[in-house]
């Protein structure tokens, strides 16, 4: 507990950068919460179609509002195995708020883990900068400024999903990984399955960056036999064992309810429209009545089909590798080099004031083009301070740890096409990696005639960001 403390204790020279960006948060979040109040503080039944019917930033989904409403695990057991149980005590809290002040306080609620999330998010990069790349006081600042002016970071900070929860916690392995390095001592059993298991806990494919940071930090000590089967063998079994039982245990039941309601249904509006069929036709003999109805079913279905590929929902979605349990998420078909320019480097960094953040589901195009060429001007210029990074980074076995984390993702979305037709909304799974590597650039010319050229640049690209990217957010919020 005292080791915890001392982790989250904000330090003196952090004070002033610390409060600021506990001011923005709170801003931001009033705007978010003032945009919605009149609808969510009322929801009462139905609550779900309120929910998602009327919350429509970008792609993520207001799925914690209604778990913190009224409880059930409706996160995807096999991506979020423990989620459900962390939202737990939040939905029991604000149920004690609903039956006792007959009001719905589940944005203010689910507002306090997201603050806290995004103001140690904060934190935890400037200490990754600051002490472990040793940076000065300011470019540490700068950087980390820089990181949080991105467009869907600012987004990512404020919206009811999992990715800020996630974001904090990958920033806190990569900040104890880099430390650990520096002391020359590698992660035990017991700090690797607490890791292990609320990283992965919040997001499967997060645990697999807690195995890859314990790797590049315990060296070949990863693979001695008792710390592979007990801190990577185990809790992997044990993770994906519990995923299985909350599935049959929670999951199972109300699919198969919704399954035979569903079908009760079907077989109640099928008899209608054989009567009303029947009714139109005339036909009075049995058989030919019921060849009649099938054929014109069959082509009721055809005209069904075509209208719903038709519709965002399913002309956004690529062909998916296969149909499995997890292949069926994947995409083959949507362009990369497109989606690099547009989403992974591009959205992700600046929003589009065209569609601006709304929902490839609903109306957005998967591919969106800047109106400004000195957007991607910027966009490359970003890239290449990326680029320049990592090569002056090369020889350091931290960085390779955070682009190891990056590679994985672009190998989850760009490779086997994973939410590649909104891959911006993970953006706070890998973005990170950007400043970092940038660090490496800013140490490396520091003390030379470089630094104040690179300095103001920087200074300049995180104005011109936050401006850019906080008109178009905050305009969006209260318009």
């Amino acid at each position: 507990m005292k080791k915890l403390l001392q982790l989250l204790r904000v330090k003196r020279e952090e004070w002033l950068s610390a409060a600021i960006a506990l001011v923005v948060l709170i801003g931001l979040h009033t705007c978010i919460i003032a945009k919605f109040f009149k609808l969510f503080t009322h929801t009462g039944t139905g609550h779900w179609n309120v929910f998602v019917k009327n919350f429509t930033i970008s792609g993520f989904d207001p799925i914690t509002y209604s778990m913190v409403t009224y409880w059930e695990a409706n996160y995807n057991v096999y991506r979020h195995p423990l989620l459900s149980f962390m939202v737990w005590p939040l939905s029991m809290l604000n149920k004690w708020c609903m039956s006792t002040f007959d009001v719905n306080l589940v944005q203010f609620i689910v507002a306090v883990p997201l603050l806290v999330c995004g103001f140690y998010a904060y934190i935890f990069l400037y200490r990754t900068l600051r002490e472990v790349v040793q940076l000065r006081r300011f470019d540490a600042t700068l950087l980390s400024a820089l990181f949080f002016s991105f467009g869907y970071i600012l987004v990512t900070l404020i919206v009811p999903d999992h990715f800020c929860i996630s974001m904090c916690l990958l920033l806190l392995s990569v900040y104890l990984a880099g430390r650990k390095m520096q002391q020359g001592k590698p992660f035990t059993v017991k700090q690797t399955w607490l890791l292990f298991f609320i990283t992965a806990g919040v997001t499967l494919s997060n645990g697999i960056k807690t195995f890859l940071y314990a790797l590049f930090t315990n060296g070949k000590q990863f693979f001695k036999l008792k710390y592979f089967l007990s801190a990577v063998i185990l809790p992997s079994a044990l993770i994906w064992g519990f995923a299985r039982w909350e599935y049959h245990t929670f999951v199972w039941p109300h699919e198969m309810a919704r399954h035979t309601q569903k079908a009760k249904k079907a077989a109640a509006e099928k008899q209608k429209n054989f009567q009303a069929f029947a009714d139109t036709v005339g036909i009075k003999d049995t058989t030919e009545l019921k060849k009649a109805f099938d054929t014109e079913m069959k082509k009721r279905a055809k005209a069904k089909y075509k209208a719903d590929h038709k519709q965002p929902w399913n002309k956004h979605t690529g062909k998916p590798m296969g149909n499995g349990e997890f292949m069926r998420w994947t995409d083959e078909t949507t362009s990369r080099t497109q989606t690099a320019i547009e989403n992974l480097f591009g959205e992700s960094i600046q929003l589009h004031k065209d569609h601006l953040l709304e929902d490839t589901l609903r109306s957005r195009p998967v591919i969106v083009r800047y109106n400004w060429a000195v957007s991607y001007v910027l966009e490359g210029l970003v890239v290449v301070l990326f680029l320049l990074g990592v090569w002056c980074g090369r020889r350091s076995r931290f960085l390779w740890m955070v682009l190891s984390g990056f590679a994985f993702d672009m190998l989850l979305h760009m490779g086997l096409g994973f939410g590649i037709n909104e891959v911006y909304i993970m953006a706070a799974h890998w973005l990170f990696a950007l400043p970092i590597a940038m660090a490496y650039l800013v140490k490396q010319v520091q003390t030379t005639k470089w630094a104040t050229g690179l300095r103001c640049l920087l200074l300049l690209l995180t104005l011109y960001l936050w401006i850019y990217n906080g008109t178009l957010l905050v305009g969006y919020l209260v318009g």
